[in-house]
């Protein structure tokens, strides 16, 4: 027989590069495996759990995927055990029972706002608000015959006695003004500062006892000033009281119903004319006045040349303000 000679060597051998590079990834996954799961556990002890589904799936999803890439779930403990509260007589009162909770699993307050606090935060929005003060409501300029403007509107007549040689100059004896309501604002006898020659009572009114405890002129000019400064002066030939005043009323603010063309008209009279303010009352207002042999009363007629100006007050402004400012 043949002899047969093996060479055999038991010496250390070096693994297979294949091997070795399998061990080192299965070392690098192990210590991969760990990190994550001591993150999870860092994270899980800083974020508390939020009480409600939808945060509460949400963790359970991001643990659920994270153990997915890991292939290992990750096993919370569970939640506390919530007691509801005991009712007796009426009232509620809570279980004396201890539960211990999990300080990072302990939920936070929910963001749900309950209907207690709701209808605080309407109390206390409709408490702020009640303290402001009201805003006005929008609207166009409002014609004259509002409320806002008949505040700033009055009728003004006045009664003269003759001064002077022969009694030619008018002086002022008597003032009386009146509201858009036809309320008397001021009525006074007024003692004009030269001696009366003639006191006209079948026009005026005026008697000589009405001069006894009569205002002084320049004290009642004061009071009647006061009244009209600002205001929409109405009367008819009103430029006689003013000048029996001694002042000038800006015309852009004064109301002359013996100047009204539509006033004439509606009463069938001549719109150019200058017609009387008994004859347009007559007319108008189917009143009588200035009638008697006791005079005129200068509160009558203020209130029916307020009367008159009320029949065409909507026209009349519409006019003015249509018209440039030289044609008043």
């Amino acid at each position: 027989m043949s002899t047969l000679i093996l060479n055999l060597d038991f010496g250390d051998c070096s693994p297979p590069k294949k091997a070795t590079e399998g061990n080192h990834r299965h070392q690098r996954f192990i210590q991969r495996q760990r990190r994550i799961q001591r993150n999870l556990k860092q994270k899980q002890m800083q974020v508390p759990a939020r009480p409600s589904g939808s945060g509460h799936s949400k963790l359970q999803n991001k643990g659920g995927a994270l153990s997915t890439s890991s292939k290992q779930k990750l096993h919370l403990p569970p939640a506390p055990i919530e007691e509801t509260p005991t009712q007796k007589n009426g009232i509620e009162k809570p279980l004396n029972r201890k539960v211990s909770t999990v300080s990072w699993l302990t939920p936070a307050p929910s963001r749900k706002t309950s209907s207690v606090s709701v209808a605080s935060k309407v109390d206390l929005l409709s408490e702020f608000q009640s303290g402001l003060c009201p805003l006005p409501p929008t609207r166009t300029l409002p014609p004259a015959s509002e409320k806002g403007c008949n505040k700033k509107m009055v009728a003004l007549d006045c009664e003269m006695v003759g001064t002077g040689p022969k009694g030619h100059t008018s002086s002022l004896a008597r003032c009386s003004i009146v509201s858009y309501n036809g309320d008397v604002l001021y009525d006074e006898y007024i003692r004009p500062p030269c001696k009366i020659v003639d006191y006209r009572t079948k026009w005026s009114g005026i008697k000589k006892e009405h001069m006894i405890n009569a205002t002084p002129f320049k004290v009642a000019r004061k009071e009647i000033l006061k009244i009209l400064v600002g205001k929409i002066v109405v009367g008819h030939a009103i430029h006689n009281d003013f000048k029996a005043l001694h002042y000038f009323h800006p015309k852009p603010l004064t109301r002359d119903t013996s100047r009204i063309p539509i006033l004439n008209s509606r009463a069938g009279f001549p719109e150019n004319e200058s017609i009387s303010l008994k004859r347009l009352t007559k007319q108008l207002l189917h009143q009588d006045i200035q009638v008697g042999k006791s005079g005129h009363s200068s509160v009558e007629d203020a209130k029916a040349t307020m009367d008159l100006y009320k029949l065409v007050e909507v026209e009349w402004e519409q006019q003015l303000a249509r018209a440039p400012p030289s044609q008043e």
